[in-house]
């Protein structure tokens, strides 16, 4: 304590000043080594390994769309914004971009899975498997293998699932989903296969497909009474409380009750 108050005041804020002064040229020191090597060569990425089963997305395709985008060196790159970069690839639905010691990327790529095109005629939109809209060229695929769905693209999950649902009930009869569309109003309409079109109605998924099932169980009964099969059904109405309304190809309109009897359930007028 004695020899603290001997030493001079000006000595220790010489002292000070130098303490402060070394430790300033220590951290430029250090900053400037550090800037050296993130700008060496040596930092640079050396290669990138993908891990995909992707069958719709090549090398070139991801050297052409992915890599010019990427910026930084393997210490400075963005993961993030390197993620965005592969995900903005046609057909890239999901991409995991991870550093990979001493100087490689790792990523990790998921496929898009399209079960159905979105929206009209000439759109290069599709549906994948988890009821998102992606574009992609719709050239890559079977497009006739594809039913097609319509509707406010925030709803486009509400009609993946509303499809999921109705496909294998309509399968019991032997009819294949063409299009789904959700109007503008609400209402459900289905354009099949085999040719008939279809007015569903509004309503949440287990109110439709109710409508749906109790079709499916009476149309035979209501066809045949007119000597008719299901493949010639035309038309078909749901919105009715009790039963549905449908054109018959050599018959004309029907309107028959949900229960339909031999004695009478349908009202006919010939053509």
């Amino acid at each position: 304590m004695n020899e603290r108050r001997m030493i001079p005041l000006d000595v220790r804020l010489m002292n000070l000043c130098a303490a402060i002064l070394f430790v300033g040229v220590a951290v430029a020191f250090v900053v400037g080594l550090v800037r050296e090597v993130l700008r060496s060569p040596a930092g640079a990425v050396a290669g990138i390994t993908i891990e995909s089963g992707m069958a719709k997305v090549n090398a070139l395709s991801l050297r052409a769309n992915a890599v010019p985008r990427l910026s930084g060196n393997f210490v400075t790159m963005d993961l993030q914004s390197a993620r965005a970069s592969f995900e903005q690839v046609p057909w890239v639905r999901r991409a995991v971009v991870q550093r990979e010691f001493p100087n490689r990327l790792r990523v990790r790529l998921e496929e898009h899975v399209p079960v159905a095109l979105w929206g009209e005629e000439g759109e290069n939109r599709m549906v994948n498997t988890h009821g998102e809209v992606f574009e992609a060229n719709a050239g890559d695929v079977d497009v006739a293998a594809l039913v097609r769905f319509i509707g406010p693209e925030s709803q486009a999950v509400r009609v993946f699932e509303m499809h999921k649902v109705l496909a294998p009930v309509f399968s019991k009869i032997d009819w294949d989903v063409e299009s789904l569309e959700l109007t503008a109003r609400g209402g459900w309409r289905v354009q099949m296969v085999e040719g008939a079109s279809m007015e569903l109605g509004r309503g949440e998924l287990t109110e439709v497909r109710a409508r749906i099932e109790r079709f499916v169980r009476t149309i035979e009964s209501v066809t045949s009474r007119y000597g008719r099969s299901v493949s010639d059904v035309e038309t078909v109405d749901l919105r009715y409380a009790d039963g549905y309304a449908l054109r018959i190809r050599g018959v004309g309109r029907v309107d028959t009750a949900a229960a339909p009897t031999p004695s009478a359930a349908a009202r006919t007028q010939q053509r």
